[in-house]
């Protein structure tokens, strides 16, 4: 009696979707088909990853953007076969598709935000994963990106989540979209009466000798003004390997140009300043 009673409680209908009745045991059966086809979807984006796409010549960006509108779309198809099976029509939905509309107006308008904005992401792929990019105050690789946002690591192994929605809003900086190649420019001055080819040449030696500086474009000096005690240079060196750690590469030519610049005992100079007083100055002498 009672397996009747929990039987006819499970099969009886809750609502109605159209022609199509909806009980316990219809929400259950979806659920673990939901649960299933998420795995599914899963299985799937990681499969494409780390096994199949891999093995071609595309680039780490692609790869993972190719693997995840995979794993939406099986997601979003199996979510239709399920409905289909269990009998519920499409059509049947839209008073709930009305509903959910207001609701996304209410609440749900920050997540299907991002979520678009990652697919927009994706698509488009203005950043990609592994790129060095910089976003307000924040500068960092990419790590992953997500349905609802994207994973940034910094110099300092922290990680940074930011939604999708400000890569589409914001002005982003992307160092190596399109090429993995960067030029740094290192300024420097010298005192006025310095020998100014001299400098160019040691500025040169210094660039060439540099690991992880290529050759290819070449490393080159720019003379850029004449200051009150300085002559003011710039040092422009090109770069693949410090994409992701550019204050390394640029301590490494201060190191090289201090130690070059002592050994031919080029000045330095510090900034001086002039004090003027418009009155005379006036001191007191103890005598004690």
């Amino acid at each position: 009696m009672n397996w009747e009673k929990a039987f006819q409680i499970f099969t009886q209908p809750l609502i109605t979707l159209g022609k199509t009745p909806v009980t316990i045991a219809t929400i259950v059966q979806f659920v673990f088909m939901l649960v299933v086809i998420v795995l599914a979807a899963g299985l799937i984006r990681r499969l494409l990853r780390d096994r199949l796409l891999v093995r071609t010549k595309l680039d780490v960006g692609l790869q993972d953007a190719i693997a995840r509108i995979t794993g939406y779309v099986v997601l979003a198809l199996g979510i239709m076969m399920s409905l289909q099976t269990l009998g519920i029509e499409m059509s049947s939905l839209n008073v709930l598709a009305g509903a959910l509309g207001v609701g996304l107006g209410f609440g749900l308008r920050n997540i299907v935000e991002n979520f678009i904005s990652g697919l927009i992401i994706l698509g488009e792929r203005p950043i990609q994963v592994g790129d060095r990019i910089e976003i307000g105050s924040s500068a960092g690789k990419v790590i992953t990106i997500g349905a609802r946002s994207t994973t940034i690591r910094t110099n300092e192994e922290i990680a940074i989540i930011i939604p999708n929605s400000e890569f589409i809003k914001e002005k982003v900086v992307n160092w190596s979209h399109d090429t993995h190649r960067r030029r740094f420019s290192i300024p420097i001055g010298v005192a006025s009466n310095t020998d100014a080819r001299q400098v160019e040449k040691l500025l040169l030696e210094i660039g060439k000798n540099t690991e992880g500086v290529l050759d290819i474009p070449a490393p080159s000096v720019r003379l850029m003004q004449f200051g009150e005690n300085t002559i003011d240079f710039e040092l422009r060196v090109w770069t693949s390997h410090f994409l992701h750690n550019p204050a390394t590469l640029k301590s490494q030519i201060n190191f090289a140009i201090w130690e070059k610049f002592k050994e031919h005992r080029i000045e330095i100079p510090n900034m001086q300043h002039d004090l003027h007083f418009r009155d005379p100055l006036q001191v007191e002498m103890n005598n004690e």
